[in-house]
């Protein structure tokens, strides 16, 4: 039987400085899209993900996947954005089970509208704060991540 590898000190710390560090950035930008756009993030991730498919629409299967979240999470995502009639569902011609969702003039919109105020968010939060020697080097470790974690 293997020893356990425990982190060193400052592997423990930079761990839980990183979860401190998406925790704070998750709720400010929550915040944002709630207060600008009556939205959660995940909510706005779908529509940002819709926007950028040819002809603003896709399978609810790549969205779900595209989007990084369960089936039934993204229906329950899609059925408020219907709701609000930013997303607009049909059925795939030729498969009974297949939908799609489908951005809407109003989804679009209100796209262009928040977008500007959310990159600067991100700008101000997340690319800002660093010199772009360490943002060169979060992008590799985050790539280092993404390929460790099949994302």
């Amino acid at each position: 039987m293997t020893a356990p590898r425990w982190l060193t000190d400052e592997q423990q710390h930079t761990w839980a400085g990183f979860l401190a560090v998406h925790t704070a950035l998750t709720k400010r930008v929550e915040q944002q899209l709630r207060i600008d756009a009556g939205l959660s993030h995940s909510q706005y991730e779908v529509l940002v993900r819709l926007s950028a498919a040819p002809d603003g629409k896709l399978r609810m299967t790549e969205l779900a996947g595209v989007a990084r979240t369960s089936k039934s999470g993204l229906t329950y995502q899609v059925d408020q954005l219907e709701s609000a009639g930013l997303v607009r569902r049909s059925a795939a011609p030729g498969d009974d089970r297949g939908w799609f969702a489908a951005l809407t003039p109003a989804g679009r919109r209100l796209l262009d509208e928040t977008g500007p105020a959310h990159a600067e968010l991100v700008r101000t939060l997340f690319v800002d704060v660093l010199t772009e020697a360490q943002f060169a080097g979060l992008t590799e470790a985050i790539k280092a991540i993404r390929t460790g974690l099949n994302v």
